[in-house]
């Protein structure tokens, strides 16, 4: 089975991450004010990456900020070391995981942004 994980983050004064997983119905949410939109992202791909870490299941994210899903698919360069660090931890949790993919969706398309109700 491959796990459709869609994942979610907004910054700012109510800042949270979270993800939604298409197959099992599972969520996850954590309030993490004062961060990014960007690192919302992050942490939102890393969450879900290190809830699923051993799995054989194949595993496709996607995530509605191109930014982030380019500069993970290494298109686009990362200029803030914070987003490089947390880049940096997202490619080895990558590692661990056999045909992993990373995937651009539209907005409307991203059902861990409907979740999350943002």
């Amino acid at each position: 089975m491959t796990l459709s994980i869609f994942v979610d983050g907004s910054g700012g004064p109510d800042a949270g991450f979270g993800f939604f997983v298409k197959e099992t119905g599972e969520s996850f949410y954590q309030k993490e004010p004062g961060i990014t939109n960007n690192q919302a992202e992050y942490k939102a791909i890393i969450a879900a990456l290190k809830k699923y870490l051993g799995t054989t299941e194949e595993i496709v994210i996607y995530s509605d900020s191109k930014n982030t899903v380019s500069q993970l698919n290494h298109e686009f360069a990362i200029n803030n070391a914070r987003l490089r660090e947390l880049a940096m931890e997202t490619w080895q949790l990558v590692g661990t995981h056999k045909g992993l993919q990373i995937k651009w969706i539209p907005r409307q398309e991203n059902l861990a942004g409907k979740m999350l109700g943002s």
